[in-house]
């Protein structure tokens, strides 16, 4: 199967641009690879299937919480992938531990939706064999308002009306490839 297609532009770049937030982590450094804590753990992939610990600061006064995501532009599809969609996130946390997308030790109020696996969790990274390195762009996306979504929304629908209460937005950004 032949795989070379041109990259996919960073998603976040085609959007209304908005105030940024400082987002790190104590997992990996903005453009490293993937630690293989955070690679997927099913598909013939024998990563950890961990998120990663991310923090966050700067934002906006009027920031009423969070909602945290990790994208996969590159992956080939039409739609690219998400990996993990976490809303609801108070104000008053910025940070999460390593693993927190696995549902235990979730702020109160957080909730994670379905994501591109199926899964109400953090999946990791699972690029086809042989792909150029995909990215995993971990957001965090401050908002002015309760979204008014559960966790039956699709992610479509969670960004949609994250767009629309959006104060400010960081990314932070690691690579995968599987060989």
């Amino acid at each position: 199967m032949d795989l070379e297609r041109p990259e996919a532009p960073d998603p976040y770049s085609l959007l209304p641009r908005t105030a940024s937030l400082t987002v790190t982590s104590e997992t990996f450094a903005d453009g490293d690879p993937l630690p293989d804590e955070q690679v997927y753990n099913d598909w013939g992939f024998t990563g950890g299937n961990v998120s990663p610990q991310l923090s966050w600061s700067g934002a906006p006064e009027g920031t009423k919480g969070y909602v945290v995501t990790c994208f996969d532009p590159d992956a080939p599809t039409p739609c690219g992938f998400w990996h993990w969609l976490l809303l609801g996130i108070p104000a008053d946390v910025t940070s999460l531990p390593a693993g927190a997308g696995s549902g235990t030790g979730l702020p109160e109020g957080a909730f994670q939706l379905r994501n591109d696996f199926g899964d109400k969790a953090y999946d990791g990274a699972a690029p086809p064999v042989g792909d150029r390195p995909h990215r995993y762009m971990f957001a965090v996306h401050a908002v002015g308002d309760d979204l008014g979504v559960d966790d039956s929304a699709s992610g479509a629908v969670a960004m949609f009306t994250t767009g629309g209460s959006l104060l400010a937005r960081g990314v932070i950004t690691a690579s995968y490839q599987a060989k």
